[in-house]
């Protein structure tokens, strides 16, 4: 069974706001069964909110629209399905009641504009808003619903899961649709397509394997649509637990799990500590650190050596160092590294120095030229990583990449 998502507003299409209502309602129709065939972005236009509406309803059973709701000239959303359905605004007396109270109660005159609120299409189940002024509308035509939502997202999210989902599962027999997700880090992707290629090749044809890379890690994600649930989930972890057996030392874990919670579980549960020394990371590797709960067990300390002096002084790199190789350079961040660990007490320490831009480039050094190093009780361990040309991206791929390098010296300890 498919759907389609509409959002509606002018709002949106010049990136005034940015679109979360479409990712919360996807996510409340896969849990249902219900696959996301298409989301689709509009202005206020009514010609084009219908002729999108038309198409939407010949190629999916459901469409959930928001926006376009509100008491004001250009929300025209309610007005234009009214016209389409070929029905009359009426009062709905109930919800008129809600409007004028809540508006009292926030001390809002109840003027004409805000009586619109209460103005539905005569053909719809009006679905009540409790968190706002405008209801939601459900429509049926030919065995299909379009449910019209508001477009403020606390208030579209209460609808969603109050009234929209316990309708749609009452109104369909719908089959689930199951996504698991495994986090795997240390291979690229191309690497480990090639590294799992024949357990890919054996999976059944109603699982679907899709790669998706992130900095630092590949996430790898199962699906399986309209089938019997507990038989679904049973097979993609036996799938899941058979993939684990091949690449062990690259499985991170599943859905959110992130490289820092493993080495996080790993530090706490062995003791040992963790000292950190950025540079064109600014303090982001830290901050991934002592985001969470319980990072005072194993966290020391944190240094962001962003001067040449401040590497020397702090985290005692020779200057004779920095001149002969510069600030991005192996040898300076092997000392960052080895300075972190030695200032701190630390079993490990994980140092990043490089150029985040957009300028600072060099034809032997470009923007996005990151060296990283770990320092542990074994030795040193440093790589060279280009990690863009944008700077937040270079600070993201550098931190993530940096993680990644210090879970792999972790894990070297350890066995």
């Amino acid at each position: 069974m498919n759907a389609t998502i509409l959002t509606i507003g002018d709002e949106i299409l010049i990136g005034q706001i940015v679109d979360t209502n479409s990712v919360s309602i996807a996510r409340h129709l896969n849990a249902a069964g219900i696959a996301v065939r298409e989301k689709i972005s509009i202005g206020d236009d009514r010609t084009q909110i219908v002729e999108t509406l038309r198409r939407a309803l010949a190629e999916s059973q459901v469409v959930i629209v928001t926006g376009g709701l509100g008491p004001t000239k250009d929300d025209i959303t309610k007005k234009t399905l009214a016209e389409m359905f070929g029905s009359e605004l009426v009062c709905d007396p109930a919800v008129a009641a809600h409007v004028e109270r809540m508006l009292t109660e926030r001390g809002i005159e109840f003027n004409a504009l805000n009586r619109s609120q209460a103005l539905v299409p005569a053909c719809c189940t009006v679905l009540f808003n409790a968190h706002g002024t405008a209801p939601g509308m459900w429509f049926e035509q030919e065995g299909r619903v379009v449910v019209s939502l508001p477009g403020v997202p606390f208030e579209m999210e209460h609808l969603m899961q109050d009234e929209v989902m316990p309708r749609l599962k009452a109104r369909f027999a719908l089959k689930q649709i199951v996504h698991r997700t495994l986090i795997t880090t240390g291979l690229a992707e191309s690497m480990l397509a090639a590294r799992i290629e024949a357990w890919e090749n054996a999976l059944p044809p109603y699982l679907k394997l899709a790669y998706l890379p992130n900095p630092g890690a590949v996430r790898l994600r199962l699906s399986a649509y309209e089938v019997d649930g507990e038989s679904a989930a049973r097979e993609i972890k036996r799938r899941f637990e058979e993939l684990r057996a091949l690449i062990p030392e690259h499985v991170v874990g599943y859905e959110t799990a992130t490289v820092q919670e493993l080495i996080h579980a790993m530090l706490t549960e062995s003791g040992r500590t963790l000292a950190v020394a950025e540079s064109c990371t600014g303090g982001t590797i830290a901050a991934r650190f002592t985001a969470m709960p319980g990072a005072s067990a194993y966290f020391l300390c944190g240094v962001v050596s962003y001067s040449n002096e401040s590497k020397i002084k702090v985290l005692g790199v020779d200057p004779g160092t920095l001149e002969r190789h510069g600030a991005v350079s192996e040898a300076t961040a092997r000392e960052m590294a080895e300075g972190a660990r030695r200032m701190s007490g630390a079993d490990f320490a994980v140092a990043t120095t490089g150029i985040a831009g957009p300028t600072g480039g060099t034809d032997e050094k470009p923007v996005g030229t990151v060296w990283m190093a770990v320092a542990t009780p074994r030795g040193t361990v440093a790589v060279c990583r280009q990690c863009g040309t944008d700077r937040g991206q270079i600070i993201d791929r550098a931190s993530s990449q940096a993680i990644a390098l210090l879970r792999e010296e972790i894990v070297k300890i350890k066995n």
